[in-house]
């Protein structure tokens, strides 16, 4: 079960985060306004997302910062559109401003790349949201500058037992709490292969995992594609994390992955 705020997830059937991003720079999709991305935004509800992620702040390698006055101008009415039309939404920020107002507008999940380092938790306890916390080595300008790590498998697991176990300290209960372990975000093509390979250890914890792959630049190391060109290695990618043990895809195509979620269904002798 994943709570967030009013909405509840059983998790007997993967979940679909369908990405809205309403950035200029995004490396995928950006140039969006909020008309285009509240229209966007439905679209890819009606196609089959559990959940919207709204982000007003690229995270791509080199982006430039925005300013909190910015990011709210950028999000605000895109998550008061769609929580009106009773969707969970989920906001993609670092910025406690951004979240406590999105929170107030009706989101219903704080999704922070630095998994809420640094940030009060005090009303984030209150509100009764839902929180993923990702691991990122670095800063996003510089964290692809050759990533070190020992073990990447068992240092991420530990970065994230860790914040599991600050956010319960500070009242957030664990069926409240998502983790991602950050695919793309301070890592080389082989170590984010190693952590597909073993994503399921991080079930140990005991809390849903979210895997974000949709179109990262390992798939383009991968394949050769450019970011426009991706879609179909982003699916294969999805449904290899759900087949060892993610809960939640985060993904720009929506309908495609609904298409390999049913299929991935029948396999596992599932049905809606």
């Amino acid at each position: 079960m994943l709570t967030c705020g009013k909405f509840r997830f059983e998790l007997t059937h993967p979940l679909v985060m369908g990405i809205v991003n309403v950035t200029p720079d995004s490396f995928s999709d950006g140039g969006r306004g909020a008309d285009e991305a509240i229209g966007h935004g439905l679209h890819l509800f009606r196609e089959g997302a559990d959940i919207l992620d709204i982000g007003g702040e690229s995270s791509r390698p080199g982006a430039s910062p925005v300013s909190a006055q910015e990011e709210l101008a950028r999000v605000i009415p895109v998550i008061e559109a769609l929580v009106r039309e009773n969707i969970p939404v989920s906001v993609d920020t670092v910025k406690p401003e951004v979240m406590k107002e999105a929170i107030r507008c009706g989101a219903c999940i704080i999704n922070d790349i630095r998994a809420l380092e640094g940030v009060d938790l005090e009303f984030i306890a209150r509100s009764e949201v839902g929180v993923c916390l990702m691991h990122m080595q670095g800063e996003p300008r510089t964290m692809q500058n050759a990533p070190v790590y020992r073990d990447v498998v068992d240092e991420v697991g530990k970065y994230l037992g860790d914040r599991i176990e600050a956010m319960t300290n500070a009242g957030i209960a664990k069926q409240r709490i998502v983790i991602d372990p950050g695919f793309g975000f301070g890592k080389t093509l082989e170590q984010n292969l190693e952590l597909l390979r073993n994503l399921e250890q991080l079930k140990l914890h005991g809390v849903p995992i979210l895997a974000g792959l949709s179109r990262k630049s390992m798939l383009g190391a991968i394949t050769g594609k450019p970011v426009e060109r991706r879609d179909p290695a982003s699916l294969a990618a999805s449904l290899l994390a759900l087949e060892r043990g993610a809960d939640i895809v985060r993904v720009h195509e929506v309908a495609g992955m609904r298409d390999a979620i049913m299929i991935l269904d029948q396999i596992r002798g599932k049905k809606k």
